[in-house]
């Protein structure tokens, strides 16, 4: 029996070893790590590539959106650059926020996106880009091109959910999304965070 081209012998690196999609940085394969069904933050361990329980939400919301990683890439300088208020990224994969008309309520599964927008978001000093895109496809939001494209309620519920996933009543605030951007500009994220995983990573 002849296996199918390409074969892997052993399960790929959600973050090294899938690609960043064909058709990249316009359209983009997402590894998806939450659901909008999730009220505890996974997110894959960079060691093993695993699923691994990063936190449990500690406020009420879950995210509004399918949420994950775009393979193959990395936020540093080349990211960092596009943020004029800070020096640094995060440096973790670009994060991917990606909507769909019909309920996916599994994580750990791949889907190609298409990006429309994002949001420029600051977390404790450093750029944490939040990609927003389609799922490729889809029945109602399938032709959106530009973040002006998708219902406002949908992009405001985004932003409230990262701007406070992370606090509580009584601590300090640490976040903030200075920017709302449209598709070009997130495209420019997405090359950007290619080019910084080629830095540090090699092609």
């Amino acid at each position: 029996m002849a296996f199918p081209e390409p074969f892997y012998r052993w399960r790929p690196h959600p973050w090294h070893g899938l690609d960043t999609g064909p058709d990249a940085p316009a359209v983009v394969t997402a590894f998806i790590e939450i659901s909008p069904f999730d009220f505890v933050k996974y997110e894959v361990e960079k060691r093993t590539g695993f699923l691994k329980v990063d936190r449990p939400q500690r406020g009420s919301s879950s995210p509004p959106t399918l949420y994950g990683l775009i393979p193959r890439t990395y936020c540093a300088e080349r990211v960092a650059a596009m943020s004029p208020e800070v020096a640094v990224a995060d440096r973790d994969p670009l994060d991917i926020c990606v909507i769909s008309e019909r309920a996916i309520d599994r994580s750990e599964i791949m889907l190609s996106a298409r990006v429309v927008g994002g949001l420029r978001m600051l977390d404790h000093g450093e750029a944490d880009d939040k990609i927003v895109a389609v799922l490729l496809d889809d029945a109602v939001f399938g032709e959106a091109i530009d973040i002006s494209d998708i219902p406002k309620p949908i992009i405001d519920r985004l932003e409230h959910y990262f701007l406070t996933y992370k606090t509580m009543p009584g601590e300090e605030h640490l976040v903030e999304i200075p920017e709302i951007y449209g598709r070009e500009h997130a495209i420019g994220v997405v090359a950007a965070a290619m080019h910084d995983y080629e830095d540090h990573y090699g092609g």
